[in-house]
């Protein structure tokens, strides 16, 4: 047959794209095992050593202010055995086993966008990567079911056997390393479960979910065909049922601003708004609706965000340019002065100061230093890829945008962040892509 009548031969990813596929694919098993997030420090190794092979490396335009922040957090190192006013506790093994494991996160999320962008297209397509997100996506929505059907699911992980009770015993590791469908929380003015797996707790979910559905829709819908998209159809409806019992307020804000935003900047603005006033209309009535409702009635959360907030600032202003390289205590609470927690009342007391959003944990353990660097890097990247207007492009710059919303409600660390920087990953790629048409390939 003549080279011109030839069919098309579909690209498939290289070898060098298995630690992403790995880690996309296989997070289920990573769950399992006890790594779950924290499985990208594991998959930095190869990823670094394929990179040392594949010098010179190529950067994105905006990464030194990623390189800048790294930098920052290992100077706050020493400042954290200071225990600024307004603030308990001593430097202990907790405190500097949280301050290794963000450290190791930043670095391994560094390595990861330039192996991503250093791969060719034809090593890893960017539709291919933007499926393996999807089907990441769809296993959300199967922990959140999880997290709805048996809220009570959980067991030992591998690892959580194999650390020392010193370690897995801390709460910031233990929630990391102990699997569970759901967190119970009081949101509701009584317990209620909130979806969590597989990720490392509700907000995480919720945050990753609705990053995850962006790049599903882009690869089952948009780069989709007739039977991926009704499979597309299926699974977001499915997907619905979760995302209500989550109780998560910045997730339903999240979807409410990639809706607003795919009318805006959609192909069919139309269309779009049709669709949604129908989602819309048959949410309303559904028996989710009363879900929703009644969570909007029941801000347990405001107070204590507001105390923590305050104080975080108060305390940061304290250290402005290094921080004090990871969170603190603070004495009181929203309601008094006095309550904390202690040994005969662990309950007591509130969430560490910087844990109710990335902004927050920025100021803390980095100062305003290192919280203008994270705005400025994520900003940048809108303010850059915003002309790309392909269907990735669009996509990935929403991203960037509810990057920029999550950080002042949601902790960025590990899955979102992942998440997070791979979308950027895609932003770069896709610019290199147009821009170098060797890069076409």
């Amino acid at each position: 047959m003549p080279p011109a009548a030839r069919p098309r031969r579909r690209r498939r990813p290289a070898r060098a794209a298995w630690p992403i596929a790995a880690f996309l694919l296989g997070y289920p098993l990573w769950w399992a095992l006890g790594l779950g997030g924290l499985s990208v420090v594991v998959l930095a190794v190869p990823m670094a050593v394929a990179l040392w092979h594949r010098r010179p490396i190529r950067a994105p335009k905006g990464f030194g202010l990623w390189a800048l922040l790294l930098a920052g957090y290992l100077v706050s190192a020493l400042a954290l055995a200071e225990t600024p006013d307004g603030t308990y506790g001593e430097l202990a093994a907790g405190r500097v086993v949280g301050y290794l494991m963000r450290l190791a996160v930043y670095v391994s999320l560094l390595i990861m966008v330039l192996y991503l962008g250093n791969l060719t297209h034809d090593e890893l397509p960017q539709r291919t990567l933007v499926r393996w997100l999807g089907v990441l996506f769809l296993t959300a929505v199967a922990g959140g079911l999880l997290g709805v059907l048996a809220p009570g699911f959980a067991f030992t992980s591998p690892l959580e056997m194999a650390l020392p009770s010193s370690i897995g015993g801390n709460p910031f590791v233990a929630n990391l390393i102990h699997p569970t469908a759901a967190q119970m929380q009081h949101v509701l003015g009584h317990a209620a479960p909130r979806p969590e797996a597989p990720f490392e707790w509700a907000n995480a979910w919720g945050s990753d979910v609705s990053v995850l559905v962006i790049w599903f829709v882009v690869g089952w819908w948009t780069y989709g065909g007739p039977y991926r998209r009704a499979a597309a159809v299926l699974a977001l409806a499915a997907a619905a049922v979760p995302v209500v019992y989550s109780l998560n307020r910045g997730l339903w804000i999240g979807l409410g601003i990639s809706a607003a935003y795919l009318m805006v900047r959609g192909a069919r603005p139309l269309l779009a708004g049709a669709v949604a006033a129908v989602v819309a209309a048959a949410f309303l009535l559904s028996p989710l609706s009363t879900i929703v409702a009644q969570r909007l009635d029941n801000p347990q959360s405001n107070g204590i965000r507001a105390f923590t907030v305050a104080a975080t600032v108060r305390v940061a202003a304290t250290s402005p340019v290094i921080g004090y390289g990871n969170t603190r205590n603070a004495y009181g609470s929203h309601r008094t002065v006095t309550t904390g927690r202690s040994s005969w009342c662990v309950e007591c007391g509130h969430p560490p100061l910087g844990s109710d959003g990335q902004l927050w944990l920025l100021l803390i353990s980095q100062g305003f230093a290192g919280a203008l660097l994270y705005v400025a890097f994520f900003a940048g990247a809108v303010r850059r890829y915003w002309a790309d207007r392909t269907p990735i492009g669009k996509a990935g710059t929403l991203v960037m945008i509810l990057v920029l919303l999550y950080m002042v409600v949601y902790d960025g660390l590990i899955s979102a962040l992942t998440l997070y920087l791979i979308s950027f990953a895609l932003l770069w790629r896709n610019a290199a892509r147009t821009s170098d048409p060797g890069e076409a390939r």
